[in-house]
């Protein structure tokens, strides 16, 4: 007799495996990715690399010895797959993550080398002998002794002060390392030779997130091209542009420079005579959507996209012919996997994979796998073929296939300005729309993202809707993925057509009969908490005081003012359209501390001290002011958490507290 589905639960969210990007061996035969697993009782992970065919069956685990191993290669000649680990090998043990490299066929993973400073993110030469790679170094030192002698000093160091003259300085839960900028090294896999190919220049990789879409290696080998930051002052919003380095002299020259035009993300086509890359039109507006352009070998570029009105996103992938470019996009609350034909022009991409969630892909000739998800199912590795994706994998089956699940759709409302907007819908397992059933709003961060029909493994909506309570999310004006002009409208004036949007979203719910209007909660984090703290304050300003039992704030933004300690603070002014001393009143109006004198609903207010997106000073005032007017309201704070929680057992209380909350006041 078959056992009845179980009801879905944090133990279970934690116990899948989390698959990796794939990447694809020369042959498309296999895939190689990292396959992560969580341990309540230790608290701890390991990831390990997994191979899988692209024809299906059992996959065959290649790596055991190390914690971390992550981010798998194939080489070009697919003898060996490279990836980023620290372990302990001919007794010394990595204090940065290394390169590896090991056999497909298995064995012992061998370290290629040790570079004091670390290794980051990595490429294959064409040659499959050398790896280009990042690592974040002292730019006025020469040779890996100066390096590895300088960190050996920093970390002997008796004090423990961050000192810097920098404009940016650090970036959501991390300080720049200090005195550190990100270079461009080669290591030969036989000699185990490396070369700073930015030594003794003033170039350097982006110092947010530098990662494998920063630089592409030609074809022929010869010649790196990168996006870097040509301005002396480096900030988040300024615009990048391409460089490229002759590898054999170190000889760098600036590619393509626009002081109106970002360029990130660069990919040589396989004949080398063009080069594909992200194009931002930032002179335009700071919301300005990113574009598929194209420049040629004779210096001319264009941008492709130009009239499709969505955003184009890395990796950049040519086909085989140089005839076409494969992205990710997403398009009204679901990212889908393109195909854009240059020769003869499209005018606008085809559909290559219909999301869903297309989370990331890898190509080699006819073969595209593709790591994908969906509010049903979290990631999992498929082949593209004529019939659709083809899964190539079960990892999580048998775990997935024992819960009980809720169904999703979407719906259209009449939101602010009239204008149409969406929200997502997930039902507790069993829905019965004759029973009376609680809600729950779940506000989405960004605010220029969008929620989706995706999985979240912090913000898990089957999670939440097998507490028994329908859960939605509105895709407020602001949201991305409807177009620029959608993005655009709430700069300016934050708060006020998202609120319209969401309270649309809410009318609509209120007139369901299924939904019990005595038992409506709302939650947000990050700009969702802002949205919380915006609508309490609203409350007897065209919000129902009664109408939303409860509210949760994770992460949220109090005070736009105070934000100013956050790691964007040079963004903000631009989205509030002024800086707090050009206009403090247009900054105020846009801040819930302006009317938390409204407030009145029980909030339970989240953050975590290491979060430097919003510093968690905005948490701790807005709980403060409650208690101090005597609003009810209850404290979760990690001291070893930022924007997200990460950790297993802290995720798990995080969990536990969000339903208590809604439990108290919404039962």
């Amino acid at each position: 007799m078959p056992k009845s589905p179980q009801a879905f639960d944090v133990d279970t969210l934690w116990a899948l495996a989390r698959i990796g990007e794939p990447s694809l061996s020369p042959d498309g035969a296999q895939a190689v990715a990292s396959v992560t697993r969580f341990s309540m009782e230790d608290n701890k992970a390991q990831s390990s690399l997994y191979l899988f065919s692209t024809l299906g069956g059992e996959p065959r685990r290649l790596t055991e010895a190390g914690d971390k191993d992550g981010a798998p290669q194939w080489s070009p000649t697919g003898e060996q797959i490279a990836f980023v680990a620290r372990r302990e090998q001919g007794g010394a043990k990595d204090e940065e993550a290394q390169l590896y490299l090991i056999a497909p066929d298995g064995g012992e993973a061998c370290r290629v080398a040790t570079v004091a400073t670390g290794v980051e993110a990595f490429r294959w030469f064409p040659d499959g002998r050398r790896i280009a790679f990042v690592s974040w170094v002292w730019p006025r030192l020469k040779g890996a002794k100066a390096q590895a002698q300088a960190l050996k000093d920093f970390k002997a160091r008796k004090e423990s002060a961050y000192v810097t003259d920098e404009l940016l300085y650090r970036h959501w839960d991390h300080h720049i390392p200090m005195g550190r900028v990100p270079h461009l090294l080669v290591l030969d896999c036989v000699s185990g030779k490396v070369q700073d190919l930015m030594e003794g220049t003033d170039y350097s990789l982006d110092w947010k997130e530098p990662g494998t879409h920063s630089f592409d290696i030609s074809p022929d080998g010869r010649r790196i091209v990168f996006s870097f930051d040509p301005a002396a002052e480096k900030r988040a919003e300024n615009c990048f542009a391409l460089g490229e380095i002759e590898v054999k002299t170190g000889s760098i020259r600036v590619l393509l420079q626009d002081p109106a035009w970002d360029f990130d993300a660069p990919r040589h086509s396989h004949a080398g005579r063009h080069l594909a890359f992200v194009a931002t039109e930032r002179g335009r507006s700071h919301t300005a959507p990113a574009q598929l352009a194209v420049l040629d070998d004779q210096g001319h570029w264009a941008v492709v996209s130009a009239q499709w009105d969505r955003e184009v996103e890395a990796p950049l992938r040519w086909t085989e012919d140089d005839a076409a470019i494969r992205f990710q996009a997403e398009d009204e609350g679901r990212r889908h996997l393109w195909h854009w034909e240059l020769t003869p022009l499209a005018d606008e991409p085809a559909l290559l994979f219909e999301g869903g969630h297309a989370a990331g892909f890898d190509t080699r000739g006819e073969t595209v796998v593709l790591l994908h998800d969906s509010v049903q199912f979290p990631p999992r590795l498929s082949v593209l073929s004529e019939d659709g994706a083809q899964r190539i994998e079960a990892l999580n089956d048998a775990v997935l296939d024992a819960q009980a699940w809720g169904r999703h759709e979407e719906v259209w409302l009449t939101g602010a300005q009239g204008e149409p907007v969406q929200m997502w819908l997930v039902f507790p397992p069993g829905f019965d729309k004759k029973k009376k059933w609680p809600a729950l709003q779940v506000i989405h961060g960004g605010p220029h993202t969008a929620f989706g029909d995706s999985w979240h493994w912090r913000w898990n909506s089957q999670l939440m809707a097998a507490q028994g309570q329908v859960v939605a999310c509105v895709n407020y004006h602001g949201s991305s993925s409807f177009g620029h002009g959608f993005k655009d409208s709430i700069s300016g004036r934050w708060g006020q057509l998202e609120l319209q949007d969401v309270e649309a979203g809410t009318d609509w719910l209120l007139q369901q009969r299924w939904i019990d209007r005595r038992r409506i909660c709302a939650s947000g984090g990050s700009y969702g908490g802002y949205m919380v703290a915006w609508m309490n304050g609203h409350s007897g300003r065209g919000v129902d005081p009664q109408r939303y039992r409860a509210y949760i704030c994770h992460a949220g933004c109090f005070d736009w003012q105070a934000m100013f300690a956050t790691d964007g603070y040079t963004w903000f002014p631009q989205e509030l359209g002024a800086a707090y001393w050009e206009d403090p009143a247009k900054v105020a109006a846009q801040s819930p501390i302006s009317m938390v004198q409204h407030a009145v609903t029980p909030t339970l207010v989240i953050h975590g001290q290491l979060d430097y997106r919003v510093p968690d000073a905005q948490g701790l005032a807005y709980y403060n002011t409650l208690k101090a007017r005597g609003v009810p309201a209850r404290l979760v704070w990690f001291p070893d958490e930022n924007h997200w929680v990460l950790k297993a057992r802290n995720s798990k209380l995080w969990y536990q507290e969000f339903f208590a909350w809604i439990a108290r006041h919404a039962a």
